[in-house]
């Protein structure tokens, strides 16, 4: 069933379904009577008005001020898209790319952009048909938007840029072409409805949020493995304890953990021994895990709220009749949102390559061989994967700076104050898969240190998520080369499957 866009409930679920798993999307009847009433409004202000109406019958930016006849009102919006696509470096993933097309659409179909109904359906056939935008990823600065971006998403429409269809990189009309769809010329106002709004950093934030959210429950169930490997204590995950300091995120980690961990004959047989206090990275564990569900709580609230947002400029007010100049185009919501999200997983691949240190270690372990190897000497074992994780966490610290303290003036100063929200966006995935990929680092270690306690088994959520990686890589005696192995459950993370094998048999985690 296709999901029907009003321009008003729009979920993040939504998104994930029609970037990521092919779900169909298409305008519904109320979205379309909102559009046609504020097209009257434009076309008047285009043919029936001698007030100037930024975009409509005046240049862009810095030319406000300047009038443009009507006779040049349609060549006006195609020379913008042409003027403004002008992006550079490698093109978004194929997903984003998607759900950029179905949030512009959104947008335009909440009824205050003043687009026709028939170009945001077109914008729609993109997406049914297979018809992907090129979109270079550079060259955003975030405040009116995503211009740059925008423009490479809507050249297609005309005919021009290009687009992936069937396989092909092709020039924009000749995949119309192929996927039998017709070019639109665009009217009056059009070209700025499609190129003024905050898509692609919400794309990039709605997408990734899906991604931080599985990597969250994938980190709990890598420390509680890591708990079972290095003996350490269920004590520290006890509700009595986070019912002192009641954070949503700490509480809902330390449940998962301990729900995790029952059942679990491992730490049944240590239970009595000598030490005291288990090492931060597990017993403070929901503390870090918390906070960084926390984050990600806060980017859940501000793109709830874009997903569905009036982001264009000038906006059509249909009630008012008028047409009004605004700033909801600006990204610092979203660049504070991207940076944050960033932060969170980050940390959670920091605490995550201490515990694995510790399970490598001989000094840290407690028992375990060094480098969880049987051979030492003759094999390394772990001794570089820990490598690669201390490296992924190194190269997050110097990304976590964040983009969205920074502006730079453009349009000769017109708009002085800029977001950055697309930077953070971008170094804001790259932190997301490489703390995927410590993860799963750590979670290869896990299930390699607790089957050296064999014959005593792990808890329920330990036995899963053993199981789980056993499927993906076999486990490590002799050495080979373990780089496939880690991007199978970085994978395996990212799809959800990880994290729906354990709950499976675990119970669904917070």
């Amino acid at each position: 069933m296709a999901i029907g866009l009003t321009g008003e409930d729009l979920t993040v679920a939504d998104v994930w379904a029609v970037a990521v798993d092919g779900a169909a999307a298409g305008l519904t009847d109320t979205a379309r009577e909102k559009m046609r009433a504020a097209r009257e409004l434009v076309e008047r202000a285009a043919h029936g008005s001698s007030e100037h109406t930024y975009g409509v019958n005046t240049g862009f930016g810095r030319f406000v001020a300047v009038a443009i006849a009507e006779e040049d009102t349609q060549e006006l919006q195609l020379r913008l898209l042409r003027s403004h696509a002008c992006g550079v470096g490698e093109p978004y993933p194929d997903e984003v790319v998607r759900a950029a097309l179905l949030l512009r659409a959104n947008a335009l179909a909440k009824g205050n952009s003043g687009a026709r109904v028939e170009t945001v359906e077109l914008l729609l056939a993109l997406l049914g048909s297979g018809v992907l935008p090129v979109v270079p990823s550079r060259g955003s600065v975030g405040a009116s938007g995503d211009l740059a971006p925008l423009a490479h998403l809507a050249l297609p429409l005309v005919g021009e840029g290009e687009a992936w269809f069937g396989g092909e990189r092709l020039p924009g009309g000749e995949a119309l072409a192929r996927a039998g769809l017709e070019p639109v010329r665009l009217e009056a106002k059009e070209g700025l409805s499609l190129i003024n709004g905050t898509q692609f950093m919400a794309a990039m934030l709605a997408l990734g949020l899906v991604r931080a959210r599985r990597l969250a429950k994938a980190a709990d169930v890598a420390c509680a493995l890591s708990v079972e490997a290095l003996q350490g204590s269920r004590t520290s995950f006890l509700p009595q304890i986070h019912a002192l300091r009641p954070l949503r995120g700490q509480v809902a980690a330390a449940a998962n953990v301990l729900r995790l961990l029952e059942g679990s004959a491992i730490i049944e047989a240590h239970r009595w021994c000598d030490k005291v206090q288990d090492a931060y990275s597990l017993r403070c564990a929901p503390q870090v895990h918390g906070a960084s569900r926390d984050l990600l709580d806060y980017g859940e609230y501000t793109v709830g709220v874009e997903l569905n947002a009036a982001t264009d400029n000038p906006l059509v007010l249909v009630d008012d009749e008028a047409l009004v100049s605004n700033g909801n185009f600006h990204g610092q919501p979203l660049a504070f949102a991207l940076d944050t999200l960033a932060m969170a997983v980050s940390e959670l691949a920091s605490i995550s390559e201490r515990r694995l240190e510790r399970l490598v270690n001989p000094n840290l372990s407690d028992g375990l061989p060094a480098f969880l190897t049987s051979h030492g000497g003759l094999n390394s074992g772990f001794m570089i994967p820990q490598y690669v994780s201390a490296s992924l966490v190194s190269e997050n610290k110097v990304l976590c700076h964040p983009a969205s303290v920074d502006s730079i003036p453009t349009s000769a100063g017109q708009e002085d104050h800029v977001s950055m929200g697309n930077a953070a966006g971008l170094k804001g995935w790259q932190v997301l898969a490489n703390s995927e990929r410590a993860v799963a680092i750590e979670l290869l270690a896990g299930a390699q240190g607790v089957e050296f306690h064999a014959p005593l088994e792990p808890g329920v959520g330990g036995r899963a998520a053993r199981a789980a990686v056993r499927e993906l890589s076999p486990r490590l005696k002799d050495d080979r080369s373990l780089a496939v192995d880690i991007e199978a459950v970085a994978v395996a993370i990212r799809d959800g499957s990880l994290v729906a094998a354990v709950e499976a048999e675990a119970g669904e985690l917070e």
